[in-house]
């Protein structure tokens, strides 16, 4: 693929997650896909994951601690098989009512056509803290 279509695909996938379809999501991946969000345990869809059915995992933590997601792109940068990409992603932890608004990067790598590797960058402290919140409120 060339580098509007390694854009494009990643505009559906984005497309595919405002709408909750984790589905089409993992058909865009490799089988063996990396998966990575370093940050620290208490953030439920943090660590590395490899293959789709972890990846399914990363999808799990968001969708069963998070309401009220919104993620925003405003910059794309495509060369070779790479696609960059920087925004917001801001959601609300279900267990405190509690709401983050983070900036993020997304890196993407293509093999075959597919997502082979997936970094996520973000504002992991802010994230940690919102979470931390809720566990405080749990006690």
């Amino acid at each position: 693929m060339n580098e509007q279509q390694n854009t494009e695909l990643i505009k559906a996938m984005y497309a595919a997650f405002a709408r909750g379809n984790v589905a089409a999501i993992l058909g865009a991946l490799t089988e063996d896909v990396e998966w990575i969000l370093e940050g620290p345990a208490i953030i439920p869809f943090s660590g590395s994951r490899r293959g789709r059915a972890e990846v399914a995992g990363f999808f799990e933590g968001l969708a069963t601690t998070q309401v009220n997601q919104k993620l925003t792109i405003d910059t794309w940068v495509a060369q070779g098989e790479v696609v960059a990409t920087m925004g917001r992603y801001a959601a609300t932890v279900k267990a405190n009512g509690r709401s983050f608004d983070a900036s993020i990067a997304h890196f993407f790598t293509f093999r075959g056509g597919k997502v082979s590797k997936f970094v996520d960058f973000g504002d992991t402290a802010l994230m940690a803290e919102t979470y931390a919140q809720a566990s405080a409120a749990a006690r």
